[in-house]
């Protein structure tokens, strides 16, 4: 077996290919095909095209080239030819990592031609998040964070050394995900409110879940964090300095004690009072089923 690689080895090791996926994913955009829509319980997690399944193979061909026994779960992993030749999809023992990837975090806004879409990789570990890595092509932007180190932002071109502590500065904008409609009426007297299922528009780009890494949002509540991609931007919003916890306003539990590849619901907040305004208006909710 060879040596295990640390988390920062994997992010460096990943950094210059995906700058070429990155590209492809820009250079496509506006021509892209989309694929039978996948199951999924809403409009957001059925959408499914060309630069998804080809990023994904992209990335299971170099890991498998440079880090064949590693662990990796990737989010088109039904439809790739590459999962069998993986020693494992899901999390292992402490120390023994699992890499995932979202080949296109946002899916549906890349379908839909706005910039805000992610190429999002993390390396997990059985206690808690090692690294994530997200880039964003069209803003010629990547974001990543270790665990206890920061997180940092650059351009594409940029190596990791050369990044910049990441500085996020709050708005009055709060985001709410599918199933979490109904906590508009309890905040929008004190805050802007985006309810993605109310307020997504084709024709109208608004920000997504990584809006809170760039500015454009304060705080994000979600139904849950799946590890590939909102639980990512959750820890990257936590290393910069923000407040992530559950609905109940709690410590997330460890990995390997949740299920689905997905955190309980999340909160996301930008300052310890609006923490406390999402925790409140979550007292007593309900999330309803998908």
């Amino acid at each position: 077996m060879s040596v295990k690689p640390t988390p920062q080895q994997i992010l460096a090791t990943l950094l210059p290919p995906l700058r070429l996926a990155a590209n492809y994913s820009r250079h496509i955009q506006s021509k892209i095909a989309t694929q039978p829509a996948k199951a999924g319980p809403t409009k957001f997690a059925a959408a499914l095209t060309d630069a998804d399944l080809s990023v994904q193979t992209f990335v299971e061909v170099l890991l498998l080239g440079t880090f064949p026994d590693i662990r990796f779960y990737g989010e088109e992993f039904e439809q790739s030819y590459n999962t069998k030749y993986f020693r494992a999809i899901d999390l292992g023992p402490q120390d023994d990592y699992l890499v995932t990837l979202d080949p296109i975090d946002g899916t549906l806004f890349y379908l839909d031609g706005f910039p805000n879409y992610q190429i999002i990789v993390t390396v997990l570990n059985a206690d808690g998040f090692e690294a994530v890595l997200a880039l964003s092509p069209a803003e010629d932007r990547y974001y990543y964070a270790l665990r206890g180190q920061g997180t940092y932002t650059g351009q594409l071109a940029q190596a990791l050394e050369d990044c910049q502590p990441l500085q996020i500065n709050a708005n009055k904008t709060v985001f709410l995900g599918t199933r979490m409609a109904p906590l508009k009426a309890k905040l929008s007297d004190r805050y802007d409110v985006i309810n993605v299922s109310e307020d997504y528009s084709h024709d109208t780009a608004i920000p997504n879940v990584n809006g809170v890494l760039k500015g454009q949002l304060a705080g994000v509540v979600l139904a849950a964090g799946k590890f590939i991609d909102g639980a990512a931007l959750a820890f990257l919003a936590q290393e910069a300095g923000c407040i992530v916890t559950d609905h109940q306003g709690q410590a997330l539990p460890r990995l390997d004690n949740c299920t689905d590849y997905a955190w309980p619901g999340l909160a996301i907040a930008t300052s310890p009072e609006l923490h406390q305004d999402l925790i409140s208006a979550l007292q007593g909710f309900q999330i309803a089923t998908a």
